[in-house]
Parts: C-alpha cells; sequence; structure tokens
C-alpha cells in the first residue's frame, strides 16, 4: 500500500511560537483533508523557528514550546505528522522531533548529532541523548523513522535507523542557503541511500532570518539511489509525493521542480527573499537607499524593488561638489526605468556646515581622508532623517570587498539596517548587475553604470583603484584569505605579489572593528562576515 506524504516547506519566524502552532496545526489538516496525505512533515524546529539562539536560555519560551506541542498534538487526528520542536527534559534542551497522531505525542527523536561550525552553535544550546534512541514508527504497514538536519552528514544514526527496520527516513532540516552546496547535499543523499538502502524524505525550511537564508529546495531520494530534482528553491510550497514501500520509490504528485540552480540565479533569489523577510518580519513595508549612479547602489534598487515593489521604495540622489553629472544621470535613468521614485538632496551645505564648524579646530591642517569621510557621514545623516521622519528601512549598498578592507565609512555609507550585498565581493557585484540585466528583458540596471570605473566620488576624480588594488586581483587574495582561510605565505605561493598582499591583508586586519558595527546582510558565500567569521577586533597574529 503506498503513502501519501507531505512535505510543508514553508517560512516558521523564529520566536512566533504561538502563531507557528496555530499555523502548523491547521496546515495537518490541510495536509490530511486537501492533499490526502498520511504522513506530514514539518521543519528542524519549526514550532520555535530556526535558530532561536538566547531564547532557547528562557524558561518561559521553552514553556511555551511545550504547552505548543501538546495543543497542536491534540489537535492532530486521522494523519501522523512529524514536528520539530525545541524540548525541555529538566535543566537541559534538545533538538527534537515529535511523531504526533491520535492526538497526542507518539514518540520523539533527539537530534544526535549537534552542529558547531560556520553559522552554528548548536552546543551553547542542546544537549545529546545519552541513550542516542532511534525513533521508527508504523503507518499503515509501512516503518518509518525519523533523523535530524545535521544528523544525515554522520552515516550511524541514519545506519542505526534502517537497522531498527526502517524502510522510509524523514529527514527535517534547517539548513541555510550557500552556494554550490545543493550538489554537495545530493551527493551525501546518494551515498546514504548506497549505505542503508532506505528512502529519504529531505525537507528544508525556506524563508530569511537576520543574516541567514534558508533556501528550501527540499528533495526525495529513492531506496535505489535515484535522486530526484530539487523542488523550487526560496519559495513556499506544499511537496506532495506518494511512496511505495515495495519499490521504496517515491512518485511525485506535487512538486514544484526548482527550473534554474545557476549561481547568480540562486544567489539573487536568496538576496532578495532575505531583503524581503528581514523587511517583512521587523515590520519595514517600505525601504531607502541612497543612489549613487555607481554599481553597488544600482544593484541595491533592483534587489530592494523585485523584494518589495517599485511602489515602496524611495531612492535617494545626493551629489556633492565632486559628484559627476553622469552619476546623477544614471540614477534617475534607473529610477525611471523602474518605477522608482527618486529624491534629490545636495549635501554642499550640510557639508559645508561641518567644514566651517571644524575651520578653527583644523586651521593648518592639510585637506585629506577627514573630509572625504565628512561628505558620507553627511549623505548618512540624512537618510537616517528621512527613515526616522517618514518611516521605512534604510538599506546600505556596500558590498563585501569594502567590508573586508574598510573601503567604507563608519556612520556614513555604512548607515542602514540591512546591507542586502554584504556578502557580494566586488566582481561578484558586477556578475550579478549583468545576469540580471539579462533575464529582465529591459535592464533594470543601466549599461553605463556596469562599464564606469568604480569610484566613490568623495574628491575630485577619485577611482577606487587609486587606494586599492584592481578588483579582480583584490578579490582573488580576499577569496582565499576570507573563505578558504589561507595564509599569507599561501596565498603569495599561489602567484600573487608580495607587497599587493601584505598590503590587502593589513587592511582585512585592521578593518575588523568596522565590520562588528556592520548592518546584517544576507548570507550567500562559505564565509560571510558576522557570525559565521568571527575574528577578535584586538588581534595580533598576522599569519
Amino acid at each position: 500500500m503506498t503513502l501519501r506524504i507531505a512535505l510543508a516547506q514553508f517560512d516558521f519566524p523564529v520566536g512566533a511560537v504561538a502563531g507557528n502552532a496555530e499555523r502548523i496545526a491547521a496546515m495537518i489538516a490541510e495536509a490530511r483533508d486537501v492533499h490526502g496525505a498520511d504522513i506530514v512533515l514539518f521543519p528542524e524546529l519549526a514550532l520555535s523557528g530556526y535558530p532561536p539562539e538566547d531564547l532557547l536560555l528562557r524558561p518561559s519560551f521553552l514553556a511555551d514550546c511545550q504547552a505548543a506541542i501538546e495543543a497542536v498534538a491534540a489537535q492532530a487526528t486521522g494523519i501522523v505528522a512529524v514536528v520539530g520542536w525545541p524540548q525541555a527534559a529538566g535543566a537541559v534542551v534538545y533538538n527534537a522531533a515529535s511523531v504526533l497522531r491520535d492526538g497526542a505525542v507518539a514518540a520523539t527523536y533527539r537530534k544526535r548529532e549537534l552542529p558547531n561550525y560556520a553559522v552554528f552553535d548548536e552546543r551553547r544550546y542542546f544537549d545529546v541523548d545519552p541513550d542516542r534512541d532511534t525513533c521508527t514508527f508504523d503507518v499503515d504497514g509501512t516503518t518509518v523513522g525519523v533523523v535530524i538536519c545535521e544528523d544525515l552528514w554522520f552515516p550511524e544514526p541514519l545506519a542505526q535507523t534502517a537497522q531498527a527496520g526502517a524502510q522510509l527516513v524523514l529527514v527535517p532540516n534547517a539548513s541555510p542557503f550557500e552556494r554550490d552546496k545543493h550538489a554537495q547535499r545530493d551527493a551525501l543523499l546518494a551515498q546514504r541511500v548506497a549505505e542503508t538502502g532506505v528512502a529519504l524524505a529531505y525537507l528544508n525550511v525556506v524563508g530569511g532570518q537576520d543574516a541567514l537564508v534558508f533556501d528550501g529546495a527540499s528533495v526525495l531520494a529513492d531506496g535505489d539511489g535515484l535522486i530526484h530534482p530539487a523542488a523550487r528553491a526560496f519559495e513556499e510550497h506544499w511537496l506532495v509525493a506518494d511512496y511505495d514501500p515495495e519499490t521504496r520509490k517515491f512518485a511525485p504528485v506535487q512538486w514544484p521542480y526548482e527550473n534554474d540552480e545557476g549561481r547568480d540565479a540562486l544567489a539573487w533569489r536568496a538576496i532578495v527573499r532575505g531583503t524581503r523577510d528581514y523587511c517583512a518580519k521587523n515590520g519595514f513595508g517600505k525601504v531607502w537607499l541612497g543612489l549613487s549612479g555607481g554599481i553597488d547602489s544600482a544593484l541595491v534598487l533592483a534587489v530592494a524593488v523585485d523584494a518589495l515593489g517599485a511602489e515602496n521604495v524611495a531612492a535617494v540622489r545626493m551629489p556633492s561638489r565632486y559628484t559627476a553629472d553622469l552619476s546623477n544621470d544614471l540614477a534617475a535613468e534607473q529610477c525611471r526605468a523602474l518605477g522608482v521614485r527618486l529624491l534629490a538632496l545636495p549635501i554642499e551645505k550640510p557639508f559645508q556646515g561641518y567644514l566651517d564648524a571644524l575651520a578653527e579646530t583644523f586651521a593648518g591642517e592639510a585637506v585629506d581622508t577627514t573630509e572625504e569621510n565628512l561628505q558620507s557621514r553627511t549623505r548618512g545623516a540624512l537618510l537616517m532623517a528621512l527613515s526616522n521622519k517618514f518611516g521605512g528601512l534604510l538599506l546600505t549598498t556596500g558590498n563585501k570587498s569594502e567590508y573586508a578592507v574598510g573601503y567604507a565609512t563608519i556612520y556614513g555609507d555604512m548607515c542602514g539596517g540591512y546591507a542586502p550585498i554584504k556578502d557580494l565581493y566586488k566582481t561578484e557585484v558586477f556578475a550579478l548587475a549583468r545576469w540580471r540585466n539579462a533575464v529582465a528583458g529591459a535592464p533594470a540596471i543601466p549599461e553605463a553604470v556596469i562599464e564606469r570605473p568604480p569610484s566613490a566620488e568623495l574628491r575630485e576624480n577619485q577611482k577606487d583603484q587609486d587606494s586599492l588594488p584592481p578588483y579582480d586581483v583584490l578579490d582573488a587574495i580576499l577569496l582565499r584569505h576570507v573563505d578558504q582561510e589561507q595564509s599569507r605565505d599561501e596565498i603569495v605561493a599561489a602567484g600573487f605579489d608580495a607587497a599587493t598582499v601584505d598590503k590587502v591583508l593589513k587592511l582585512v586586519r585592521i578593518s575588523e572593528w568596522k565590520r562588528h558595527q556592520a548592518a546584517p546582510g544576507p548570507k550567500v558565500s562559505r564565509r560571510a562576515f558576522g557570525r559565521e567569521r568571527r575574528y577578535p577586533i584586538t588581534n595580533g597574529y598576522k599569519g
């Protein structure tokens, strides 16, 4: 007898215990009554949202989760539901998934492998059950098992679940997006199926949570090793499939397949989803950004329009004495093309006011980056004033190359509550702009913006490469040092000029304090600044 399985690839916001519980209960009924499912699976920690972080240290939060799972279980009849939640047991807390049936909690599995690397710090919050029991249960004569996320990356949990008789194993996940991860995951699924012969239903949560973006992209693996195409990433969907216990194969019934797993396509959708969810979950219906006529702000504007709609985006042009006419023209051109409101706030008067206020104190001192930074800080103050007065979130437009080497003004162009392109190197910004134009029909970003040399326009005829190596060289060094953790000597041995490497690595070291104060932004790389790369500000190591 075939089993119909429904996978709830949806967003379950962190901390929204009551709302998540209400939604899960309604979705259990929907899986049963609309989709005819025998089993419905929800993501890892769906009840609390993932990652709940230090909410897990609050006894009241854990008590609310306990009450919520009991309330959901009471409504789970006529179907088997597997729901992830944080289970408190005395002084310890488990990352758990409970089997709900016949109006009660029938069994509970406790995650065995707790990730404590990159963005994960589960060992800060969760314990491992010393008994390390498996969890299997019968559904119409088929033995079904459960393991959670990281458990799948180790052979023992699944092998022992198969030894306990499981033919089909459900795998709830909260696995953040990063580029090139899907291929690694599919290879892992194939390996685990080859080792055990069990079929796998791999469900991943979807949605943005601060700097993390969860892509969904759930997948089925037959017991003979066939990996089905992934579900469409970054979108909420009911995923429904029939499972044949005789052949241990799935037959998708409702499964919108991913049709573009290109690196740029997935990165774009990750950034758009992250921006949309950060705004929505924090109560912002509209956004502001400073539009300079350069590539970074142009890309952020296109992201904002895709995320929130042009009617909810306001761009602000803030020319100075050093702003080229072309910059003003390109900013206006893009806003017309995208249907975005454009404000103009020249900064000459407030900037001159700063200079006048400091004139006596600065008398006899040469003009330097201080005056350049004052222009950026003037712009930051004006943008924050608009956000305060009219509401809406200010987006900041810095990229990963700039954050890496400190080529950004603290309390200036770093002002803002969210940084959509924070995890894109400058060369990736250009590539993504070209990709976005290629799929837009009409260009979302003026071609002249993409082609012109980058400049902060804080002094006469300024170009970024007056201060930095060419971006293709800079980004290649940063990729090795930041993402791949290569040392100075390893990078030089790879053929890079030693003096250039020394300069770049010094800039990375001395800019840590700025990064600690930077707005969050969506993670798309293997090694994003923020919670994934946590270096000390005060640091004497230079390797």
